[in-house]
């Protein structure tokens, strides 16, 4: 998409880490850079990958794992020759694409003065990292001009929350992003772990039993962070069809206009979630966790 200002076409780009779950765009507006699973051998997150393979490649893979992000270069390279760049990442405390993605965007501004890009911290993964592309899209299509959509996208942010549902804890614990000892119990009794990204962290909440007491409880969580019918929820699950549609099913049957999109998990947050795993992003009542002005 262009838009004109003071009669010059500006060409505007959204980039995001490929932790947003969508590896290509539809057109020149969008590109994804792949995030990487170090493991016996690499598994970049792009297009071309089969994630059921990479999957099942590390579920005999029985050596040590991780991921890797995007380095300043293939941020720069993503960029392309747009007027207006917004970049969107996995929060900062989870990974260092924020970091590349800002030294890139100043890199970027410094070699080509005439230009502007912001880099948002999503304080989270997944989902919400694509409510927040199609907010800096909705204000483009609207004519909104660069500092006018930075300030309406950070407002919208702080009205947007992640939960997650996880049956297995285990990578997230090996990579420090969550506690090894609450990982452990939850294998061990096989029970489900549900959360929250608070302050751009992997904050476990509460470890229901069953399928149907963890559904209700996500519903429950939904509405008590303020969710109201019409509003815009989205989520991401790793192989999980039954767990999402049922969630889906006890969502509407609250919110029976609510705005839901289901979509599946690409590689890094196939790595995390693990098998069985739901991310879900939607908007709701102020949510301090997500001012990227204090974090």
């Amino acid at each position: 998409m262009t838009r004109f200002d003071r009669g010059i076409i500006m060409k505007y780009k959204i980039v995001a880490d490929s932790s947003c779950n969508i590896v290509s765009g539809e057109d020149g507006t969008f590109a994804s850079v792949p995030m990487k699973i170090v493991a016996e051998k690499e598994y970049v997150d792009d297009a071309h990958l089969d994630v059921a393979q990479m999957v099942e490649d590390l579920k005999q893979y029985k050596g040590k794992s991780g991921s890797s992000c995007p380095n300043v270069g293939e941020w720069l390279e993503a960029f392309g020759d747009a007027d207006e760049v917004f970049g969107i990442t996995i929060s900062k405390h989870l990974s260092g694409s924020y970091n590349a993605a800002r030294h890139a965007a100043d890199t970027y501004m410094a070699e080509h003065p005439e230009r502007k890009v912001f880099i948002f911290d999503s304080l989270a993964t997944g989902p919400e990292m694509m409510m927040l592309a199609q907010k800096i899209r909705q204000c483009k299509d609207a004519g909104d001009d660069f500092e006018t959509t930075k300030e309406k996208v950070l407002d919208y942010h702080n009205h947007l929350h992640t939960l997650f549902c996880l049956e297995s804890m285990n990578n997230l614990a090996r990579n420090g992003r969550v506690n090894i000892a609450v990982a452990k119990i939850a294998g061990i009794l096989g029970i489900r772990v549900a959360g929250e990204a608070k302050g751009g962290q992997v904050a476990p909440v509460h470890k229901p039993r069953g399928l149907r007491k963890t559904t209700q409880m996500l519903v429950d969580m939904v509405k008590e962070r303020g969710f109201r019918d019409g509003g815009y929820i989205r989520v991401a699950h790793c192989f999980a069809e039954e767990a999402a549609a049922d969630f889906r099913e006890a969502l509407l049957a609250e919110f029976p206009h609510a705005r839901f999109m289901l979509e599946t998990t690409t590689a890094l947050c196939s790595y995390y979630a693990e098998v069985g795993g739901l991310i879900i992003g939607f908007e709701g009542a102020f949510n301090t966790h997500n001012d990227n002005r204090l974090f």
